[in-house]
């Protein structure tokens, strides 16, 4: 499928785990019915608290997944499930993982993705926050190749900052990055859009980025729910408001823009290398 609709919903997720499932489910709903064949929700989509460890949930078999594998199936969409918190089984480490999911149109659990990088932070006059204390890293870079709605690269927040991991993905053959949020207001003024525009234009690639708003324990969300097309053209952007964007992905376009600007092709692997690939 060269051209189809995607959507991003935007949130002010609580620490009510079923308020929070009830509002995702309802802008799936819309979403749904204005046409969107891939649906992407923001990071930490059914809770947000100080207990992530108690509401933590096994994949697939958790309240959760159910709830969204259900209405994957309803609408016969790709659905992607933001994220939540995975229960850790490794007896050594409870803390659990923030953990992504992406869901095909039968419901079923296409691919699972650990973000990578938790947000340690200490921001002048901001929060100050240590998310590894709670949170176990992943450790795989994960894309999934739907065959219907593109190539997709999975991040989550904070991992956004790290431009390898995205060239990774698109090396890998990603087409769309999808990348849930929780951001701060601290920090989104001023790097929200510019990393996830650079993050678009360095690959080619459009962007998918769900967001957050509302105030959570321990900062201002920062909400500007967009997306960007692979010339770093942000083509839709929430309003300050629980609410679903929509844009036209067409992929046809995205192989235009990389047969203009040869960045993947132009790289100097003889002076320096990814040796992930």
């Amino acid at each position: 499928m060269n051209k189809f609709t995607a959507a991003a919903i935007q949130l002010d997720s609580k620490s009510n785990v079923e308020e929070n499932l009830n509002n995702a489910v309802e802008l799936i709903r819309e979403a749904a019915e204005r046409g969107a064949r891939l649906i992407a929700m923001p990071e930490t989509v059914n809770y947000i608290g100080s207990e992530c460890e108690k509401f933590a949930e096994s994949i697939p078999e958790g309240h959760t997944f159910k709830v969204f594998a259900e209405q994957a199936k309803k609408y016969r969409v790709w659905l992607h499930c933001g994220s939540i918190y995975e229960k850790n089984e490794d007896t050594n480490d409870r803390r659990p993982y923030n953990t992504t999911m992406i869901l095909n149109p039968k419901g079923e659990l296409a691919a699972k993705y650990r973000k990578l990088h938790p947000f340690d932070v200490s921001i002048e006059d901001g929060p100050d926050v240590r998310e590894s204390d709670v949170n176990c890293p992943g450790n795989n870079i994960l894309t999934v190749d739907t065959r219907e709605v593109g190539h997709l690269g999975l991040s989550v927040c904070y991992d956004m900052r790290f431009c390898e991991l995205f060239r990774i993905m698109a090396l890998k053959g990603a087409q769309i990055f999808i990348t849930p949020a929780n951001f701060t207001v601290n920090t989104g003024k001023d790097h929200w859009e510019v990393l996830l525009r650079a993050r678009a234009i360095e690959n080619g690639c459009y962007v998918i980025a769900p967001g957050q708003i509302g105030v959570k324990p321990k900062y201002q969300a920062y909400g500007k729910t967009m997306i960007i097309d692979p010339w770093g053209n942000v083509i839709a952007m929430a309003s300050d408001k629980t609410t679903v964007i929509t844009a036209e992905i067409d992929l046809e376009y995205l192989r235009s823009v990389r047969n203009q600007v040869f960045t993947l092709e132009n790289r100097r692997n003889d002076v320096y290398d990814l040796s992930e690939i």
